[in-house]
């Protein structure tokens, strides 16, 4: 029944309309077999009929009303009512579709069905019951197929909110589904990994304390994994935060998974830290950055983030260093150079890996190759991440020459 329902659309209106009127002049005009042709009576009536059925078509009640009073002034005056009649009684069929209340299609129904009658009073019985019948075609016939329209557009719009009831029960269950999930890895990392790594920076901090009197190059790499294991604690924090709330965190963005759009803000984050721990670091990032995949654009923030604390750590404050991130041919070419020439570091921004290794096993994975050495009196890394990695070759063969 939904084809129903598409014919009568109340946006074609109009159409229905106009059609309806070129069939009623094609019948006055051609005629049919054996009835004279249409007098100047017919035509002062169906006229009227045509201009107000257009003039009326977003009016169903009004159209109705009109059409009934001209039916009503054609039974005394002519004998063929056909056209009237079917203008009243398809004014019928358009109210009983699109009327807002029922009461009001009740209304022209029986207005339409007092018209009518009023042609059967003084009439014979026989011809007067005939009449009666004939109320079946002009008024029950529009009212019922105007019912049924009504209907299946009922049926179908709560067919639609069904449908989008359902979708939205189905959303709300992959949403409570991912949260559950999400809890759960962030318990595992809360109660699990994240009270190791504190345990384990607890004891280094101890062992510092109670262990004063170390070598100098002992108690750096002490202080060193003190540091790394501080900043790993911070951002399993981070972590577990974001999991348990992904859309109500808002912290800094290097220290959370980002999308791709926001790579250019992250880096430059990056850049300000180390800035304020006194480093002098002039930034050349392509906007290009903001288009890459996750899985690079990633690549490329920890990258940086623990290169300038290298320059921070080891070339020291003051020191002045130089970030190029570019996108060429889909390959991207990351570099950080230094001059070293800084003094002792008062203040170091925390990074993202652990060193030089940390880093050539990032890009390794993409399929890059990580280049680390000095340059003058300073230090420079760089790398070109590919646009897909590159294979990796299995153990026991050997790469080719």
């Amino acid at each position: 029944m939904a084809w129903l329902g598409r014919l009568f659309d109340a946006r074609d209106t109009l159409a229905r309309i106009l059609l309806l009127d070129l069939s009623g002049v094609g019948y006055l005009v051609v005629g049919v077999h054996g009835r004279p042709g249409p007098t100047g009576t017919q035509w002062a009536l169906a006229v009227p009929a045509f201009v107000l059925a257009l003039l009326c078509h977003r009016r169903p009640l009004l159209n109705l009303i009109l059409q009934s009073a001209l039916l009503a002034a054609a039974f005394p005056l002519i004998d063929d009512v056909m056209i009237n009649q079917v203008g009243a009684s398809w004014a019928l069929l358009e109210l009983t579709m699109r009327a807002a209340r029922p009461r009001t299609i009740w209304v022209g129904a029986g207005l339409l069905a007092a018209v009518d009658l009023t042609n059967l009073v003084g009439e014979p019985v026989r011809t007067a019951l005939t009449g009666l019948f004939g109320l079946a075609v002009t008024v029950c016939l529009p009212l019922l197929l105007g019912l049924v329209v009504r209907t299946t557009r009922e049926l179908s719009r709560q067919a639609e909110e069904r449908a989008e009831a359902e979708r939205r029960r189905r959303e709300s269950e992959s949403r409570a589904a991912r949260a559950d999930e999400r809890g759960a890895i962030a318990r595992e990392l809360h109660d699990v990994l994240a009270h190791h790594v504190a345990s384990m920076v607890l004891r280094v901090g101890v062992a510092r304390h109670v262990l004063p009197d170390l070598d100098p190059r002992v108690g750096a790499v002490f202080d060193d994994v003190h540091a790394t294991g501080t900043a790993a604690l911070t951002d399993l924090r981070r972590l577990v935060a974001v999991l348990r709330d992904p859309g109500g965190v808002r912290g800094d963005a290097a220290l959370t998974a980002i999308e791709p759009s926001a790579l250019p803000s992250a880096l430059g984050a990056a850049v300000d830290r180390a800035r304020q721990a006194g480093v002098v670091v002039e930034a050349d990032v392509d906007p290009a950055v903001g288009a890459l995949d996750a899985v690079r654009g990633q690549a490329v923030l920890r990258l940086t983030q623990e290169a300038l604390t290298n320059v921070a750590k080891h070339a020291g404050a003051a020191a002045r260093a130089r970030l190029t991130v570019s996108v060429e041919d889909g390959a991207v070419h990351w570099a950080v150079t230094d001059d070293g020439r800084g003094a002792a570091p008062a203040g170091v921004p925390s990074g993202g890996g652990h060193g030089i290794v940390g880093m050539r096993e990032r890009v390794e994975v993409l399929g890059g190759r990580l280049e680390a050495g000095p340059t003058g009196s300073g230090w420079r890394v760089r790398t070109v991440l590919p646009t897909h990695p590159a294979p990796r070759p299995r153990p026991g063969t050997s790469e080719p020459a």
